[in-house]
């Protein structure tokens, strides 16, 4: 297993973990020249991706450490605002690192495009056509439009027609108030393939159409790939038992409870996220999915389980991460072609995996906090610089400042931004005017 030291990476300066990063063959030194100019991008490479282009917005990018997954040392790139989420990913990760490990896997491999027909004419002959001419319509289609997708071993596998309740009341004797959904399964292998999926289902409506006589009404993908799981698992051993239980039940909370259940996911995806934004991915869509899928039994419930077992702390992820290593974001833009070779990933599915394994190692830290210290400790602490920046303290007044709020934290257990300002107002009057190095 390929090794990363970094012990005392969250101490050292921008320069020093530049440096580090190069070091360790994480970083290229092209890499870390493009950084240290400050990542510039062209504004053209903006006119490619949307309309009516102004700029950039800029998002910090961090890296998350400690992670070891399937065996092999990861650093993780992630672009976020949020304090905190990069230092509880990198304490937790450390915390697995050294009393368990963390395992992914992939079930299935096609993302989903629907063909929907609203009102159907003749039900028997569109169930006719579609199981006797299955195999037809999947031929022509890698022929003609996923041929690229087909001969790097991925294309569409299978189409199959489902039935979906109108539920409007207009049902009639025709189509029982049923509409047609047919889905069109396909392996994008290395992209997100929405593009691709849409294609073939757009393709395919021209032939449907005029063999059956029915009218499709749209064409488009599915953010719902059932089809497609990614799974994370941490198995913790030599914990204190309290300790385990304590997260077990909040877990169990979670999955019995929507209110929790969805800041619990949210908090999974604090980790998911920040790595689908530094890739060029859409995280919409991986959100989107990660929802429904929550919900896919009716009620909507949590993507993560702890439990107990044979005085072990087993955690688990499983949920759709829809990604992409190629076209799109993760082609042109150069951060994201370089987030992507700091992860080392070789496929799409590499990347899932680590996002799940990220979400999960997340999710496993802030329910520790949440069981222990509680959430507002840690979180405060590292927002205390937010707070001193926003009172509007220069660099040699900070010292002071994250001081005096540090104090305040540890009596009250609160802080706010009117705190930093009376910290910052006490400090100046005391040096009579704004404090200079």
């Amino acid at each position: 297993m390929k090794e990363f030291n970094f012990s005392g990476f969250s101490k050292l300066t921008r320069p020093e973990r530049l440096r580090r990063l190069r070091e360790l063959g994480a970083l290229t030194a092209e890499d870390v020249k493009f950084l240290e100019n400050g990542a510039p991008v062209d504004i053209q490479i903006a006119e490619h991706f949307i309309e009516n282009v102004i700029g950039f917005l800029q998002m910090p990018l961090g890296v998350a450490t400690n992670f070891v997954i399937d065996g092999q040392a990861k650093v993780i790139p992630m672009a976020v605002e949020e304090t905190s989420i990069i230092a509880a990913a990198s304490k937790t990760a450390k915390w697995v690192r050294e009393n368990g490990e963390i395992q992914t896997s992939i079930e299935g491999h096609s993302v989903i495009g629907q063909i929907q027909i609203a009102k159907v004419k003749n039900w028997p002959r569109l169930n006719e056509y579609i199981h006797s001419h299955k195999n037809e319509l999947i031929e022509i289609a890698n022929r003609d439009v996923a041929h690229g997708l087909k001969s790097r071993g991925g294309g569409v596998s299978d189409i199959q027609l489902r039935t979906v309740a109108r539920g409007d009341g207009r049902e009639n004797h025709i189509d029982n108030g049923e509409m047609a959904v047919i889905h069109v399964l396909v392996d994008p292998v290395d992209a997100m393939g929405a593009n691709i999926v849409n294609q073939v289902c757009e393709y395919l409506k021209t032939p449907i159409e005029a063999a059956t006589g029915e009218g499709v009404t749209m064409c488009i993908l599915s953010n719902l790939v059932d089809t497609k799981v990614t799974r994370a698992r941490v198995i913790m051993r030599g914990l204190d038992s309290d300790l385990m239980e304590r997260i077990a039940e909040a877990s169990l909370f979670a999955h019995q409870d929507p209110y929790r259940a969805t800041t619990n996911n949210k908090g999974v995806l604090n980790g998911i996220d920040p790595i689908l934004i530094a890739t060029g991915n859409d995280w919409r869509a991986v959100e989107a999915g990660v929802h429904a899928y929550a919900a896919r039994d009716g009620r909507y419930r949590t993507i993560t389980r702890w439990t107990v077992n044979n005085n072990e702390l087993h955690g688990e992820f499983v949920a759709p991460v829809i990604v992409g290593i190629v076209g799109g974001v993760t082609r042109l833009h150069p951060m994201a072609r370089m987030c992507l070779r700091l992860l080392d990933v070789q496929s799409a599915n590499d990347l899932s995996r680590i996002c799940a394994a990220v979400g999960l190692v997340q999710n496993l830290g802030a329910l520790r906090a949440l069981t222990t210290v509680g959430i507002i400790e840690g979180h405060m602490k590292l927002h205390i610089r937010n707070l001193s920046l926003g009172a509007g303290a220069t660099e040699s007044e900070m010292p002071y400042v994250q001081r005096r709020l540090e104090e305040i934290l540890a009596m009250t257990k609160r802080i706010s931004l009117s705190h930093a300002v009376d910290a910052l107002r006490e400090l100046r009057s005391h040096s009579g005017g704004e404090a200079r190095p």
